[in-house]
């Protein structure tokens, strides 16, 4: 039988230290960093009088050659460089932007001699006159500038490296939690099916081993919004066996854009939550509506189950589990762009997320 939760993800290749030097955010820090190194180098050089400006825009000129030459080199030889060792990656790396500066040294210097070589003032203002002092100078300069900024990069890679499985952890331990009693109601249903409708259990065990696999699942944490709704009516299908006819779900979601990356397991745990503390201490049950909208950017799911104070309704602790368990995996998902807001209408209970819109990766 064919299942309708995919059980084959795939984990996310590591990645590299280096930054993308083709990223246009990239590309852009390093322009300003190229010309808060020519201030400070033209502020220990000269005196604020006039020729502080004319050696500042040469500076600036030079070292942004300099810069967006070796953002180049970079970025080219980054897929050749993230395959490699990280010292060896590191030792290239660092060798590429001496190499840089050693060539682009000596085109300055030579198109200074040869180009203005008749203009003796204009060589003296703009371009370098002594050869092995000016070459050696920016090999030192470039030696101790790159492998300060190689080991910037390694250390924030590794901090956020850090962060992230800190976070996976985290993110693992709340997906694990599966409350005891819905295994213990599902094992009993599906005892009674195997004499009454033993087709129908075996439907039932299959559903209940596809939604535990989608529970222990860890190698992703975000799946698409599809996944995520076929996980939460899984679930349904279990607890309708249990509770019949007393239990209705209303799905209005057929607008949402189910390519859109949401962390796993989001839906179902607030719908366990609606049934358990909604529906099930009802004598006549009840309907859970999910609603799903795109405002913008972010996406709204809202998950309604009615609350009645009847003197046959049983309400139930422990409502605060499963909400406090989604808000913290939206955090860790979205860090201050996500919320989860709760709002008790008296006859109703409503749940509303909002999180950003996030497209996956087309498939085939």
């Amino acid at each position: 039988m064919n299942r309708s939760v995919s059980d084959s993800p795939s984990a996310p290749a590591p990645s590299f230290y280096l930054p993308d030097f083709c990223a246009t955010p990239t590309v852009l820090a390093v322009v300003l960093i190229s010309e808060l190194v020519a201030i400070v180098l033209t502020l220990a050089r000269e005196e604020l009088h006039h020729g502080f400006w004319i050696d500042l825009a040469r500076t600036s000129l030079f070292l942004l050659w300099i810069g967006l030459s070796s953002a180049a080199a970079l970025c080219y030889s980054r897929p050749a460089l993230a395959r490699m060792s990280v010292q060896r990656a590191s030792a290239v790396s660092l060798g590429l932007l001496i190499a840089v500066t050693l060539v682009i040294s000596e085109v300055t210097f030579w198109l200074g001699q040869f180009w203005f070589g008749d203009l003796q003032s204009l060589v003296g203002s703009l371009f370098p006159t002594g050869h092995v002092n000016f070459l050696l100078r920016n090999l030192c300069i470039s030696f101790i500038v790159s492998a300060l900024a190689l080991r910037y990069f390694y250390i924030a890679h590794e901090w956020r490296h850090t962060v992230e499985s800190r976070a996976r952890l985290r993110i693992d331990a709340l997906q694990a939690r599966i409350r005891p009693h819905f295994l213990f109601n599902s094992m009993n249903t599906i005892a009674s099916l195997t004499r009454s409708n033993p087709a129908r259990a075996e439907e039932a065990v299959e559903d209940l081993a596809d939604l535990f696999r989608a529970n222990l699942r860890e190698t992703r944490t975000q799946i698409p919004l599809k996944e995520e709704l076929e996980v939460a009516r899984l679930y349904q299908r279990i607890e309708e066996l249990r509770l019949g006819p007393r239990l209705k779900v209303k799905w209005n979601v057929q607008e949402l854009p189910m390519d859109t990356l949401v962390p796993s397991l989001l839906v179902q745990p607030l719908l366990e939550n609606a049934i358990y503390h909604g529906i099930e201490p009802l004598p006549d049950g009840g309907t859970v509506i999910i609603s799903g909208a795109r405002n913008g950017d972010s996406l709204e799911l809202s998950i309604s189950n009615p609350v009645h104070d009847a003197p046959g309704a049983s309400p139930r602790s422990g409502n605060r589990i499963a909400l406090d368990n989604v808000r913290e995996r939206l955090e860790l998902a979205y860090p201050g762009r996500a919320r989860l807001d709760v709002e008790n209408r008296g006859a109703e209970f409503v749940v509303k997320l909002t999180f950003p819109l996030v497209k996956s990766v087309a498939t085939a």
